[in-house]
């Protein structure tokens, strides 16, 4: 699809991401071009510059833009189980495989601010595996994972929360898990004591552990088909036979370059399970 840069903004976009790789070692050179664009476009907006090249400036001169800058780069909107359907799949389909382990590892790529682990963490308290379970929360933006490991969201967010957690085939009340206060609902501090969180690009950092479920969704959309293949590349080196790859709804294995090293486990809610060959 042709790109609705001008020329001028598309030498600048290139010059933007490159700074920003070179000066903070954040890959955004190969994310989807469109989506890069108008996130860019938001930014150079909200830190008031009449061009990116003035962005540029500043990002490579002010050190505190570029925290400030990410949120606009990374996903960020999300919701405790997010696509209840996906988790009833995991409790229903796969948990039943993962109790045959006597320790388990799960990654949570792209955690953001909480929300996916928070629902993982309650999920394998409900089935019995959280105590022989450890999560690894990644994600490339420090700010948003300082918030996931406070665990706050606004109370308004929780009925929505509550909803999909019983539509996920919750077994217990959500208001189990948290206390409100100003307006503001905290997840206990238990929920976390099993969680690493880590700062982690999937565009250019290597596998860390040796895993059995990964759940990574709604990040690769964002990228192009080379980093899509790296990204799959890493999952499939850190998982164990036969473990789990959860996608988001938009997202698929079809056209991947690791395509042949997986199966469809759960087809509609996008599981996928690495062979055993």
């Amino acid at each position: 699809m042709k790109s609705d840069l001008s020329a001028t903004e598309e030498i600048e976009m290139k010059l933007l991401t490159e700074a920003i790789f070179r000066k903070y070692h954040h890959d955004f050179r190969g994310y989807s071009e469109a989506s890069l664009k108008r996130r860019m476009m938001k930014a150079k907006e909200h830190f008031a510059c009449a061009s990116l090249s003035e962005l540029q400036h500043r990002i490579l001169h002010e050190p505190d833009v570029i925290s400030k800058l990410l949120p606009f780069l990374t996903v960020q909107v999300s919701d405790m189980f997010r696509d209840p359907s996906y988790f009833r799949a995991l409790r229903e389909r796969v948990i039943p495989h993962l109790k045959t382990y006597p320790s388990l590892k799960v990654w949570i790529a792209g955690c953001s601010a909480g929300e996916e682990l928070h629902s993982f963490a309650i999920l394998f308290r409900e089935e019995g595996l959280e105590e022989r379970t450890m999560f690894y929360a990644t994600d490339i933006n420090e700010a948003a994972m300082r918030k996931a490991e406070e665990g706050v969201y606004e109370m308004d967010r929780v009925a929505q929360f509550t909803e999909n957690h019983r539509l996920s085939g919750g077994k217990t009340s959500l208001s189990d898990y948290y206390s409100t206060g100003y307006g503001r609902a905290k997840f206990d501090r238990s929920l976390r004591e099993r969680t690493v969180f880590a700062n982690h690009s999937l565009v250019s950092d290597a596998v860390f552990a040796e895993t059995h479920l990964i759940s990574c969704r709604n990040v690769m959309i964002y990228f192009n088909r080379d980093l899509q293949n790296r990204a799959v590349g890493l999952f499939k080196d850190s998982l164990v036979r036969r473990g789990f790859l959860g996608l988001g709804s938009r997202e698929t294995l079809r056209f991947n370059d690791h395509v042949a090293e997986f199966s469809e486990f759960e087809a509609k809610e996008r599981i996928y399970q690495k062979g055993t060959e």
